[in-house]
């Protein structure tokens, strides 16, 4: 026997509240110097910077790109902090 699901209501005063007056993003995680994830601190919906640094609403295909940059860029900084940077004169 299949069980019923009701369907959830999506009445929120947090989401009247930001189509009136627009979301209060708030700095949520790095991903690296220029990509950055945003998330509304009344509503939850998140955001990330596009390639032209605007907000975009986060969808999942956008959080799997940035899981991947952030994940590039980790192994990027880790390399270049164990590589030796000190030069010397050549003689």
């Amino acid at each position: 026997m299949m069980k019923k699901s009701t369907p959830t209501p999506t009445f929120s005063f947090s989401k009247i509240y930001c189509s009136l007056f627009g979301h209060d993003y708030v700095l949520s995680k790095n991903v690296t110097h220029h990509i950055k994830e945003y998330t509304c601190s009344h509503c939850n919906e998140q955001a990330t910077t596009n390639s032209r640094g605007r907000l975009e609403v986060m969808t999942p295909k956008l959080k799997e790109i940035n899981n991947a940059l952030a994940s590039v860029h980790a192994k990027k900084l880790a390399r270049t902090n164990t590589t030796d940077t000190s030069f010397q004169a050549a003689s």
